[in-house]
C-alpha cells in the first residue's frame, strides 16, 4: 500500500531501524535516532543496489516519488542512478561558479575599458547578479534563472539596468562557453523578455534666451574655480560628461588648438579630435595656472591624483538653480546638436563632432578626423554664437 504523509510524520524511532514501503522500490526507512531516509531499491547488472534519494521532510513524498521515476528511467537506459549522482556530485564539485567566471571575464576586459565604465559593470554584476546567481555552476544556469534575477532589477524601475545586466550575463556565458566552461548562453532564450527600455532624453536648453540667461550665470558662478571654468568649457566643447572630467593637459594642444581623446577614454573606443575655439583656448589658458602643473585639467577637491566628481558639473548647474529636469551636464550635447542643426551646418560634421559612431564600423576607425577642417569653423562659429547670446542686448559681443 502507498506511504500517506500522515503515515510517515507519525512514524516513530524503534530500538532497531526499519522500513516503510511505498512500492516500486522506494522506501523511507526510519533510524533509532528518529532520522527519516529515503532510499530507492534496485537491481542493476544483477546486483541488488540501493540509492539515497535525501532525508524526510526536507525531501517531501511527492519530491521522492519523483526522483524515483527520475533513477527508474536512467536504470531503464542502462545507466546506473548510484553511478550517475556520484558523476554528478563530482562535477558541482570541479564545476566553475558563475561569479568565478565573471570574475575572470572582468579582469581579462578591464584594461580595454575606461575607468568609469569598468566600475559601472563590476557594480551591477555585484549589486544585481552574483547574490542570486553568483554561486551556482556556470554550467546549470537556465534561462528562467537569468530571468528571475532581470524581473528583480526591472521591478524597481530600472528597465535599461536590466537590459545592460542581461548583456553582461550573456558577455559571461559566452565567455564561459568560449573557454569551455559552459555549453551555451541562456540568455539567448530572453529576448523579447523584458519590456524595451525607454529612450533617454536629456534635459536641456534649446531656447537662445534661456541658453544666454544660462551662460550668464556660469559666468557669475561662486562657487570653485576649477569648477567654474568646466561650467564655460562643457558648452564650447560639448563632449560627454565623463571626457570632460577626465580630460588631461597631456592631450591639450594649446599650439594646434586641438584636444586629442584616446580612444580608452572614449565610449566608441575610438580616440576623437576636438578643435578648440578661442573662446575654448582662453578658457584652458585662465585654468592651467590652477591646475596645468598637475594630471587632470579638473582634479577632485579631496584627491588631486583623481579627476573631479562625476557630480561636480549637476550640482554646480543645481546651485545656479537648474533643476534635473531642466539642464544636465550632457545636456550640452544636446543644446549644440539641435541649434547646430537649425543654423544650417552638416549634418555628418555634427555627428562626428559629436563623435556618435559611424555605421562602417572599419571606416570610423580610420576616419575619426573626418570632417576636421568644417568642424574648426563650425566649433568657432558655435563659440561665436554662444558669446553673441550671452552679450546684454545693448552691448555688442
Amino acid at each position: 500500500m502507498p506511504l500517506a504523509n500522515t503515515t510517515i510524520r507519525s512514524a516513530q524511532s524503534k530500538a532497531k531501524a526499519y522500513r516503510l514501503w511505498d512500492g516500486y522500490g522506494l522506501y523511507i526507512e526510519v533510524s533509532p535516532k528518529g532520522g527519516k531516509w529515503w532510499r530507492y531499491k534496485y537491481r542493476f547488472r544483477g546486483k541488488e543496489k540501493r540509492l539515497s534519494l535525501g532525508t524526510y521532510p526536507a525531501v517531501g513524498l511527492k519530491e521522492a516519488r519523483d526522483l524515483r521515476e527520475a533513477a527508474s528511467g536512467r536504470l531503464a537506459a542502462g545507466i546506473d542512478p548510484s553511478q550517475h549522482k556520484r558523476q554528478h556530485r563530482l562535477e558541482q564539485q570541479t564545476a566553475t561558479t558563475f561569479q568565478q567566471v565573471a570574475t575572470e571575464w572582468f579582469e581579462k576586459h578591464q584594461p580595454s575599458w575606461s575607468a568609469s565604465h569598468g566600475d559601472r559593470i563590476i557594480r551591477r554584476l555585484e549589486r544585481d547578479v552574483f547574490p542570486w546567481v553568483g554561486q551556482r555552476a556556470v554550467n546549470e544556469i537556465e534561462a528562467p534563472e537569468i530571468l528571475s534575477v532581470l524581473r528583480r532589477i526591472e521591478k524597481r524601475g530600472a528597465v535599461e539596468t536590466a537590459h545592460r545586466a542581461k548583456q553582461n550575463c550573456g558577455q559571461v556565458f559566452r565567455y564561459a562557453v568560449a573557454t569551455g566552461r559552459a555549453k551555451r548562453d541562456p540568455t539567448t532564450d530572453l529576448n523579447g523578455a523584458l519590456p524595451p527600455p525607454r529612450l533617454r532624453h536629456y534635459p536641456t536648453l534649446t531656447e537662445p534666451q534661456a541658453i544666454a540667461e544660462l551662460l550668464r550665470s556660469i559666468d557669475g558662478y561662486q562657487g570653485s574655480l576649477i569648477t567654474r571654468q568646466a561650467l564655460r568649457l562643457a558648452p564650447l566643447v560639448f563632449v560627454r560628461p565623463g571626457e570632460l572630467r577626465h580630460a588631461e593637459w597631456s592631450e591639450i594642444n594649446l599650439d594646434t588648438a586641438e584636444w586629442r581623446i584616446p580612444a580608452p577614454k572614449t565610449k566608441r573606443r575610438r580616440a576623437h579630435v576636438v578643435p578648440l575655439s578661442t573662446q575654448a583656448l582662453a578658457t584652458l589658458k585662465e585654468l592651467h595656472p590652477l591646475t596645468g602643473a598637475g594630471h587632470y585639467l579638473f582634479p577632485g577637491r579631496r584627491m588631486a591624483k583623481r579627476p573631479m566628481s562625476e557630480n561636480t558639473v549637476n550640482a554646480a548647474l543645481r546651485n545656479l538653480g537648474y533643476a534635473k529636469e531642466q539642464m544636465t551636464g550632457h545636456g550640452f550635447r544636446s543644446m549644440a546638436s539641435t541649434l547646430l542643426n537649425e543654423n544650417g551646418w552638416s549634418p555628418d560634421a555634427i555627428e562626428r563632432q559629436l563623435a556618435h559612431v559611424d555605421g562602417n564600423s572599419v571606416r570610423a576607425a580610420y576616419n575619426y578626423a573626418d570632417y576636421l577642417d568644417e568642424r574648426r569653423r563650425m566649433m568657432q562659429w558655435w563659440a561665436d554664437y554662444l558669446d553673441d547670446l550671452k552679450a546684454p542686448p545693448d552691448q555688442p559681443a
